[in-house]
């Protein structure tokens, strides 16, 4: 069986500047509900990643199960949490019926 290298994912860190007790995280979870062009196009959406950024975050949320998607100040870790648990289902799976998990993390 033939291994896969993952690509390495530069994060964005965007430093706390406020009293907020930042940075905060944003953490995109994995599930079986979604397919890469899901998380892609969400990713490129919300977070305005490029494609190659969304398509490395969709390889590592696929294979460790979680990829943080944002850091910054609380104000826009939540503005960036709602967007993705407001994004809705992927009309490419039937039996995917809401948005993707994100949770935040300090």
């Amino acid at each position: 069986m033939a291994s896969i290298a993952l690509p390495e994912i530069e994060e964005e860190v965007k430093i706390a500047t406020s009293n907020g007790g930042g940075p905060w995280k944003v953490v995109l979870w994995d599930d079986d509900e979604h397919t890469y062009d899901y998380v892609i196009e969400m990713l490129m959406e919300v977070c305005q990643m490029t494609d190659l950024q969304a398509f490395e975050h969709a390889i590592e949320v696929d294979t460790k199960k979680k990829t943080i998607v944002f850091s910054g100040e609380l104000e826009h870790a939540e503005f960036i949490q709602e967007k993705i648990l407001g994004y809705g289902p992927d009309i490419r799976m039937s039996k995917s019926k809401g948005s993707m998990t994100a949770t935040l993390e300090r």
